[in-house]
């Protein structure tokens, strides 16, 4: 099994062993620069150059020494150059070379040049570095981008942006995290948890850099929100890392996008068939439906009818009746889906719609109390009648489902503010907080199970429907000691409400 080494300690030899290779670099080229004043000092000597003439040359090895090696090593050469210019002089001339002024004047020039230049050059070298080391940083950055933007959006990224962020900036381990799917995805060994490092980050939004680990912690954000987070070890600059981290986010942003719109256009092409089936199944029942109607008809008028066969008849004529406004309910509800339904508007009497509703339910309301609430007699809607009547049908149906024995339901219906409200009361069980926005979603049933009552679950989205298509919306109100309220608003310009 290959042993593993800790960042911090391959970092630290890294650096050994850096700081070794320097050090005899220097010494060399320290020894090439007093070599260099040796040898111009021999020459001057043998050839009796005269003093400023040697004095320019060893000027010039202390500037190369600056430029090329650096200010210590420029010294050190300058002092060497000071010392031969004082034994040749000393031998030229019989005079203590010690004492001569001249010395200490060309030491000095030679070490304020030596600092000048050895800056000048240190500087133009750093910023050639950096300029390299962000040339090479920005290179990295536009091929990640690059091949983000190729990445395979149908699966989730996080596995293939950590993959991608350990090769192309060829660092030692990575680590993603993904806060939306609270999945962790690593590339590259980690010699503590990856999991929990990420998530820390995370959790705490820590963004920072350890130089001494090279461990570099980054939030991902999408705006201000934090949706992850990455945890890299290896050679990087902070300027990169935030780079990287809001490329990953934008990727994010990107799967999320592309997975929500995969999404509504599947529920879409599901909507879209299941209203086909519907509207086919409706056709379908139709046919039979008519013909057991005629059939139990027939068999009322033939007469000679004993009165458990009569009860018989009638029963077969009132469930036919029951599944054919399932049928017809079913086709609406198919054809609302489809756009297939256009309003017919009229003008219609509120309270003989109401009237004609409520009488058309006598079975279903013969054992309830039903309270009509209607403060303008004279109030005129111009709408669908057909689509209204089914409105308040199906809150009427539902009072029924949910009411309790013995309370009153309570039909209203007012003008306010240019709308029309329509309402339903009733008494039964508190609808919860969440379902008030659903309950109007077809075939939603309660989470509760007090709540639910036999039926389709498609009858208050037709509602919600009939509302829409006339440019109105529903709501519900539900509490313990107030009841249960189904409203439904529909607009009604000034004009509109003046008909009679």
């Amino acid at each position: 099994m290959e042993a593993y080494i800790p960042a911090r300690s391959l970092f630290g030899a890294r650096r050994a062993r850096s700081s070794g290779l320097r050090a005899l670099l220097r010494f060399l080229e320290c020894a090439a620069g007093v070599a260099a004043i040796l040898l111009l000092g021999m020459l001057a000597h043998w050839l009796q150059w005269l003093a400023p003439v040697t004095a320019l040359l060893y000027f010039l090895v202390v500037v190369l020494t600056a430029l090329l090696c650096g200010f210590w090593q420029a010294v050190i050469v300058s002092l060497v150059a000071v010392l031969v210019r004082s034994y040749i002089t000393s031998r030229q001339a019989a005079f203590n070379a010690a004492t001569d002024p001249a010395n200490s004047v060309i030491l000095l020039a030679f070490v304020v040049t030596a600092l000048i230049v050895s800056r000048l050059s240190a500087r133009v070298t750093e910023h050639a570095k950096e300029s390299e080391s962000w040339g090479g940083q920005m290179h990295d950055l536009y091929e990640f981008t690059r091949r983000t933007l190729q990445m395979n959006i149908h699966v989730e990224p996080g596995a293939q942006l950590a993959e991608l962020v350990h090769e192309i900036f060829a660092l030692e381990a990575v680590v993603v995290f993904d806060a939306d799917l609270h999945e962790t995805y690593q590339a590259g060994y980690w010699s503590e948890d990856p999991r929990e490092l990420a998530q820390n980050v995370y959790y705490f939004e820590t963004s920072d850099d350890e130089p001494e680990t090279g461990i570099s912690r980054r939030v991902v954000r999408l705006g201000t929100v934090p949706i992850g987070s990455i945890v890299m070890r290896g050679d990087t600059s902070p300027l990169t890392n935030n780079a990287i981290a809001s490329l990953i986010a934008i990727t994010f942003d990107r799967y999320r996008a592309f997975a929500n719109e995969s999404r509504i256009e599947t529920e879409r092409l599901t909507e879209q068939l299941r209203a086909t089936v519907l509207d086919s199944l409706a056709h379908e029942y139709k046919t039979p439906l008519t013909a057991i109607r005629a059939a139990s008809t027939g068999l009322s008028e033939m007469g000679h009818l004993s009165p458990a066969q009569a009860e018989l008849v009638s029963l077969i004529d009132e469930q036919t009746t029951l599944l054919s406004d399932l049928t017809t309910r079913l086709l609406t509800t198919a054809r609302l889906d489809a756009g297939e339904v256009s309003i017919h508007a009229v003008p219609v009497d509120v309270g003989a719609l109401i009237d004609e509703v409520v009488a058309g339910m006598g079975d279903r309301l013969a054992s309830m109390k039903v309270a009509i609430d209607l403060p303008d007699e004279n109030l005129t809607l111009h709408c669908d009648r057909q689509l209204m009547s089914m409105l308040l049908t199906q809150y009427i149906d539902n009072a029924c489902k949910y009411s309790l024995y013995g309370t009153t339901i309570t039909i209203r219906a007012e003008q306010a503010k240019g709308e029309v409200i329509f309402s339903v009361h009733s008494f039964g069980p508190v609808i919860p907080m969440a379902d008030r926005e659903r309950i109007f979603d077809r075939y939603y049933r309660s989470s509760i199970s007090s709540n639910r009552a036999a039926g389709t679950g498609i009858g208050l989205s037709v509602a919600k429907r009939a509302a829409l298509i006339h440019e109105g919306y529903v709501w519900v109100t539900s509490d313990e000691h107030e009841g249960t309220t189904f409203f439904a608003a529909i607009p009604a310009p000034e004009q509109e409400r003046k008909l009679r």
